[in-house]
């Protein structure tokens, strides 16, 4: 290792953890992925998990730790208790939970809550990626970040206003797994490609009619039959018409923006959410999200002191 880690962070989910070693300016001096999410770490015990990636990496005894995600679920470590929008996101950072209790300096990141009548919400690890984007600071910016949950985010001046989420890998894998279109997109549905005609056509007709979805749903399985559909075609229809719904949603619920809407996304998902955000008329710019991540919790550490601040 050529410098010294000032920090170790944990984007910690439900069933996948990453841990880093950083050094004072956010540098990745070493990484770690498992299978060890909050699943797996009720049954090993938080703590076992978390030294035995951090023996791995070489790490100190005592060098401080910044997580975000399921460990500080109401199911994790502690619950880090959510923080009601609206917020600035220094102040969320700020309020990260400690592990009482341990050798080290152990903070996880709050996640966050909407607690209006007619719109409740809740997140838990989008939050920093927020924190990670790069937003400015001055002006309104709509933030999607695609999942199985996605999540739209209205922040303005730095300071969340509001979110949405719309569980679009969620629908798309219940829809291929425990309803009728099961027949038509086979038993392992095909990966969808962002330039296949089916995936552009169908996010066209949810977009073109303001995201209705669900009278199009049985379509799919009437093109197989009629129309001799192929499996990895219907996927990408099925992809298509979810993905279209949830941008026209959340384009009416949020309006127009004069800044690009900020795209925090990885992969595949990257290069979906981006055709169907071009197919829109929406201008963007992308964030990696492992980038994004690393950043927000690098952000975290600062906010709550545990190193300096950016050189």
């Amino acid at each position: 290792m050529s410098a010294a880690p000032a920090v170790a962070a944990l984007d910690w989910g439900t069933t996948r953890l990453r841990a880093w070693l950083l050094d004072g300016s956010g540098k990745v001096l070493a990484e770690r992925r498992g299978d060890d999410g909050l699943i797996t770490a009720r049954e090993k015990g938080f703590s076992n998990v978390l030294e035995g990636h951090l023996g791995a990496m070489g790490a100190p005894e005592a060098l401080p730790v910044i997580i975000c995600g399921m460990a500080g679920s109401r199911q994790g470590w502690i619950e880090a208790p959510y923080v009601t929008v609206p917020a600035p996101i220094g102040a969320i950072l700020r309020g990260a939970a400690r592990i009482e209790g341990s050798r080290r300096d152990i903070r996880i990141v709050p996640g966050l809550a909407q607690r209006l009548a007619d719109a409740p919400d809740v997140m838990r690890g989008e939050e920093t990626q927020l924190a990670g984007a790069g937003l400015p600071a001055k002006g309104r910016h709509l933030v999607c970040m695609p999942g199985t949950h996605s999540k739209w985010v209205a922040v303005e001046d730095g300071a969340v206003g509001g979110f949405g989420t719309w569980p679009t890998g969620e629908l798309f894998s219940v829809l291929a797994t425990h309803s009728i279109l099961k027949h038509s997109l086979g038993e392992h549905p095909a990966p969808v490609a962002a330039d296949s005609p089916f995936f552009r056509r169908w996010c066209e007709r949810a977009l073109g009619e303001g995201g209705d979805v669900t009278s199009k749903l049985f379509a799919i399985r009437a093109a197989g039959l009629l129309q001799d559909l192929k499996l990895a075609d219907a996927a990408a229809c099925l992809s298509g018409l979810l993905i279209g719904g949830e941008i026209a949603s959340a384009r009416r619920r949020y309006g127009a923006s004069e800044a690009p809407v900020v795209l925090v996304a990885s992969g595949a998902l990257a290069m979906l959410y981006g055709a169907a955000l071009g197919i829109a008329g929406l201008a963007f710019r992308t964030v990696d999200a492992d980038e994004a991540v690393r950043a927000g919790l690098v952000e975290a550490a600062r906010e709550i002191g545990m190193i300096g601040g950016a050189s």
